[in-house]
């Protein structure tokens, strides 16, 4: 009889397999779809759920975070309460009225995958443990795991504080594909000690190329601890490990060679380290209509202003997703490490190096020949911020930015949205900025409601 994890591997894997497949198939005999899982091979398989692992990432933070508005009309036609309720940052009562947070469901299924995986290959390992593939499947399933709990970090627990994480509530860690294992709430650090070990973890079983950018590789995982200490604010930590994914993979699309289209940045292009992506219909084009602030800031020779966005009714709406359609990227790549690298630098005071990033990546985005910058030493950090909310727009960063950045009141900034002449806003460091944890998961498991 099969397990009741092996039910679970059934359904995640097979399931979705099944129901793409036309027809015929129920003409055939379905005896060879009740395989439990036990070859590197089909560890590999559950892995390449790409809709699952790599398209189903959380976004309800890219639909607070106010870089666009929408009418009052599209607003109310959005199809869930949850993502009308993060557009004007809700109170926990009223949030979900019912609804399972989809970011949090899909998360933890993500999540059993991986732990699937990993304990599949823990069985596999005195006679595999030598072979790239059973050591890169592994690799990846540590990565994947990362990269879940780091996105569900970024909603659901509160912005790190080195003196406070010891008494923070973090994330339940599942660890293991026994789902009956009764997993209370970790602490912040502890969540962020997993994240971090993992992907430290991960990195000497991973290669540097992969067959494919929805497949980790070592790249990925020092991209991915680059933009973790960025959330830590540990920028040394950040930049040298932005520096190790550079100095792997470190080329820049020339944004002059593309043509503006529908979606003209093209999926899986030489920037992109690993990839991942993440729909809502608050994203829609009929929908989104960019802040007209934002739009403001790019200059009339940036590239970026005629390639990211389209005139629209009543406005501008996006399309410069590197996902290649209208699925927003939210994966990783090599301006955004640019970018982190230059901010290390800066807040070491390594002005010039900085500034030489800064440049480097700019020169790839102007019509015309990029003339340098030259700034004052004070002026470098706010210029390297700037630039960095205008080139990683809409890339499911900008609510983790808002997040740490709040914490400098250099750099604070309230978000303010207006709907049907009521007005709505959330200040700097407010309690908001933690999402309420799925109502159906406190009442299975009885963890506590964040304090919002």
């Amino acid at each position: 009889m099969f397990t009741r994890s092996t039910q679970l591997w059934f359904f995640i894997l097979v399931i979705p397999y099944l129901l793409s497949c036309s027809n015929n198939w129920l003409n055939e005999k379905p005896d060879e779809f009740l395989t439990v899982p036990g070859t590197v091979a089909d560890y590999q398989a559950l892995l390449d759920n790409v809709t699952l692992l790599n398209n189903a990432q959380p976004g309800l933070g890219e639909v607070a975070s106010g870089d666009f508005h929408m009418s009052y009309d599209s607003w109310q036609s959005l199809f869930s309460r949850q993502e009308r309720s993060a557009y004007i940052w809700e109170s926990t009562d009223r949030f979900y009225g019912g609804e399972q947070n989809t970011d949090w469901a899909a998360s933890y299924k993500q999540i059993l995958t991986h732990n699937i995986v990993l304990d599949g290959l823990q069985k596999l390992k005195a006679r595999h443990a030598a072979d790239p593939e059973w050591k890169n499947v592994f690799g990846s399933a540590l990565f994947f795991r990362s990269f879940s709990l780091y996105n569900l970090s970024q909603l659901f627990c509160k912005g790190y504080n080195d003196e406070t994480a010891d008494r923070e509530p973090g994330l339940p860690l599942r660890l293991s594909a026994d789902v009956d294992a009764h997993i209370g709430r970790s602490t912040l650090r502890q969540t962020y000690h997993q994240i971090t070990g993992d992907l430290k973890q991960a990195i000497p079983y991973l290669g540097t190329s992969q067959k494919v950018k929805t497949r980790p590789s070592k790249q990925a995982a020092y991209a991915l601890l680059a933009r973790v200490y960025l959330s830590l604010e540990d920028y040394e930590q950040a930049g040298a490990y932005a520096d190790s994914a550079l100095q792997i993979q470190h080329g820049l699309l020339n944004y002059a060679t593309l043509k503006a289209g529908s979606y003209p940045l093209p999926r899986f292009n030489e920037e992109v380290i690993f990839h991942a992506s993440t729909t809502y219909g608050a994203f829609n084009a009929s929908r989104l209509l960019v802040d007209p602030d934002l739009l403001g800031q790019y200059d009339e020779a940036d590239l970026r202003r005629t390639l990211f966005f389209v005139s629209a009714r009543n406005g501008f709406t996006f399309r410069g997703s590197y996902s290649g359609d209208k699925n927003l990227f939210c994966g990783l790549a090599t301006d955004e490490m640019y970018l982190i690298r230059s901010e290390c630098y800066a807040r070491a005071g390594r002005y010039k190096d900085a500034i030489a990033d800064l440049n480097l990546l700019l020169k790839s985005r102007w019509r015309s020949a990029h003339r340098e910058i030259r700034v004052d030493d004070d002026a470098v950090l706010p210029l390297i911020l700037k630039e960095r909310r205008k080139e990683l727009v809409f890339r499911c960063l900008r609510w983790s930015d808002l997040r740490r950045l709040n914490r400098d009141e250099r750099f604070a900034t309230t978000l303010v949205r207006t709907m049907n002449n009521t007005t709505y806003r959330l200040l700097p460091n407010d309690k908001r900025y933690v999402f309420p944890i799925d109502e159906e998961e406190i009442r299975l498991s009885g963890i506590a409601q964040n304090d919002r």
